[in-house]
């Protein structure tokens, strides 16, 4: 069936402007004029915008699903305004290292999705010399690290095993998504103790520096893609300048952690705020926001990767599982921050939206065009809310945004034109697919 959905500022090619979505068969089918007849029609103090994708969240399931499944996950997704997710190859039971274990993961996610899903698989020395295989089975891509991950079973790629996973990858471009810390500069795993300042430092920007150079070494060496991600140290842009600048196929992301909150505000003992790379100070949150500002940075996303209440709370740094639980409050959290910065939000959305879908290969996605899935979101940018942890969508309620004032509301989510959240109200649907590596643009 057709239906009509009209708003007075829907984000159409990066401004926003009146108009009303002809959706046909779960995709824009037309953009016309805007009516107010229309079946639905957005009220005057809301926007259309197209559905956000975030490229690096932690499902964990099959295996950890006690710190976040596919069933919560998605929905925080949608009721943040996310309509496409990939999801890591890590912390489930089994880690996406073979095609066995994507079946795996692909049978637990039947039936669960109220977003849309795509996959990456992991790149560990087990199993470099047969990343075809597992690219062949429909992951977008491959996650490593270049320290320890803090999983056993998904280790670490060394300087030598680095070179040789993207000499690999080149062959059939594919990408290599990084975690960039050198393990030369990080301590051995073990209490720090409750002050925020002693971890920060226990994992300096120098780490982040050489790891970063390291992959543009190797990439430049081997012409392979490659994607660091969760960039935290605003002094390692100068590098990645440098290597687009030379030609060298390399990305990097951020996170609404880093663009919006201080290492100076970090409670003691807060292990909701841990997570690997820092949070750092405010110089270097400026130093970020001028990395997002010049386009260096080519996408913001959650690195959502909660875990349990329990290992969340042990007040030691060193000892509380490390990962910020942001996928249902990142768009309220950068636009509130972008708001305080006097930065026009349209600016910034394409680093929500396209930015992370061409990273993931996912063509098609995070725009508001004719042919385009009708993935959309009803925000409010001027409605503001509380955050409260135990409301969020979350398996576990657990956020550092708790409390935070932030500006931006999600007030509905549709995914291919049918609507799966409302604000208020449990998701209502599970529309969501998977999208799969070269079916993707098919299957949206």
């Amino acid at each position: 069936m057709s239906t009509r959905i009209a708003a007075r500022r829907v984000f159409l090619d990066g401004a926003f402007a009146p108009a009303t979505l002809v959706i046909d068969d779960g995709h824009i089918a037309a953009i016309e004029s805007f009516d107010a007849t229309a079946d639905t029609v957005l009220p005057q103090d809301a926007t259309l915008l197209p559905g956000l994708v975030d490229s690096h969240v932690h499902f964990d399931e099959p295996g950890r699903t006690e710190w976040e499944g596919f069933a919560t996950g998605t929905a925080a997704a949608a009721a943040g305004g996310v309509t496409t997710v990939v999801d890591m190859p890590l912390n489930s039971v089994p880690v996406t290292t073979s095609v066995e274990a994507l079946d795996a993961k692909r049978a637990a996610a039947r039936g669960k999705l109220a977003v849309d899903v795509a996959y990456w698989g992991g790149a560990v020395p087990e199993n470099l010399g047969s990343l075809r295989a597992l690219s062949d089975a429909g992951v977008v891509g491959f996650k490593c690290f270049l320290s320890p991950s803090g999983i056993d079973e998904f280790g670490h790629l060394d300087a030598v095993q680095l070179e040789q996973c993207l000499a690999e990858l080149a062959v059939f471009d594919g990408l290599l998504i990084v975690h960039a810390e050198d393990p030369a500069h990080l301590p051995a795993h073990g209490a720090l103790g409750p002050r925020y300042r002693d971890f920060e430092v226990s994992r300096p920007p120098l780490s982040e520096r050489a790891a970063i150079e390291r992959v543009i070494g190797a990439a430049r060496r081997t012409g392979a893609r490659a994607h660091i991600v969760h960039v935290s140290d605003g002094g390692a842009l100068d590098a990645v300048r440098a290597a687009k600048a030379e030609g060298v196929r390399l990305t990097v992301e951020t996170c609404p952690h880093y663009l919006t909150l201080d290492a100076e505000e970090v409670p003691d003992g807060a292990g909701a705020f841990k997570c690997c790379p820092p949070i750092r100070g405010a110089g270097n949150r400026d130093l970020l926001w001028a990395g997002v500002v010049d386009g260096t940075i080519d996408a913001i996303v959650s690195d959502h990767s909660p875990a349990t209440v329990e290992l969340k709370s042990n007040p030691d740094f060193g000892l509380a599982w490390g990962g910020i639980a942001g996928l249902q409050t990142g768009l309220s959290a950068i636009h509130t921050t972008a708001r305080e910065r006097g930065l026009a939000f349209e600016t910034l959305l394409p680093l929500m939206t396209t930015g992370p879908a061409r990273i993931a290969g996912l063509a098609g996605l995070g725009v508001i065009e004719p042919g385009a899935p009708a993935h959309l979101v009803a925000f409010a940018p001027d409605e503001q809310v509380v955050v409260d942890a135990a409301s969020l969508e979350y398996r576990n309620p657990v956020s550092p945004w708790h409390g935070k004032t932030l500006t931006g509301v999600v007030r509905e989510t549709w995914v291919r034109g049918s609507s799966v959240y409302r604000r208020g109200a449990p998701v209502s649907e599970r529309e969501g697919r998977e999208l799969l590596r070269e079916a993707a643009a098919v299957q949206a």
